[in-house]
């Protein structure tokens, strides 16, 4: 999930109306899944010659026990849940404004 989408759904459920609010305890929210061979496809579209290297380590053992998806129809059903980010807009939005963090602005 990209982080703008995460702080969108912390506020479109504080904002929804109580009403609308059916779990008392925790909402389950899902948005985009990818691959690393899927993002260095959406970067290379945007920055031609891209080139990734990577190696899984430790870690992808943990993210291997992960479920492959997580149920966030209540979410979406209840307060209208919607991630606003697909790939490709998350990977423009990145590239756009990388510059600002790598020059410290």
């Amino acid at each position: 999930m990209y982080m703008d989408d995460a702080v969108k759904a912390a506020i479109d459920l504080m904002d929804a109306p109580e009403e609308k609010i059916t779990v008392r305890t925790s909402y389950n929210i899902s948005a985009i899944s990818f691959t690393p061979e899927e993002i260095a496809a959406s970067i290379e579209t945007r920055v031609p010659g891209f080139e990734i290297a990577y190696e899984p380590d430790y870690r992808q053992q943990i993210a291997s026990s992960w479920p492959d998806s997580i149920d966030d129809s209540a979410a979406r059903e209840d307060w209208g849940w919607k991630p606003a980010f697909d790939l490709e807009k998350m990977t423009a939005d990145i590239l756009e404004n990388l510059p600002r963090f790598i020059e410290g602005k």
